[in-house]
C-alpha cells in the first residue's frame, strides 16, 4: 500500500482488514482512538517501527519520559517536529515496508 492509498482509508468507517498493524494503529490514532492504537503498538515491542509508533503515541499523550524510552528502543532520536509531522513520517515509513 502506498502512502496516498493509506490516506484514502482515513475516511472509511473502519480500518480496512488488509491494513498492516502499524498503519491500523495510525488509522485509529487519526480518529483519536489512542487506546486502540496503543494496543497495536504493544503487540511487537522488539520491532523498530512498533517502538517508534509506541514513542509517538506516548509523546501524543504528553508522557515524554515514556516516549523517550521508546525512542531509545527504536534507535531513534526524540522527534522534534510537530505531532502531525511525526504521524506523516510514521505513515510513510509503514507504507515502505
Amino acid at each position: 500500500m502506498t502512502y496516498p492509498d493509506f490516506l484514502t482509508t482515513l475516511t472509511a468507517a473502519a480500518p480496512p482488514a488488509t491494513l498492516p498493524p502499524p498503519l491500523r494503529a495510525l488509522w485509529h490514532d487519526h480518529r483519536n482512538q489512542w487506546s486502540a492504537a496503543h494496543n497495536i503498538a504493544q503487540t511487537n515491542e522488539t520491532a523498530t517501527l512498533y517502538c517508534w509508533l509506541h514513542a509517538y503515541l506516548h509523546r501524543r499523550e504528553g508522557d515524554t519520559g515514556n516516549a523517550g524510552y521508546w525512542y531509545r528502543r527504536a534507535g531513534r532520536p526524540n522527534f522534534t517536529g510537530s505531532l502531525q509531522q511525526e504521524w506523516e513520517a510514521l505513515a510513510r515509513a509503514a507504507t515502505e515496508i
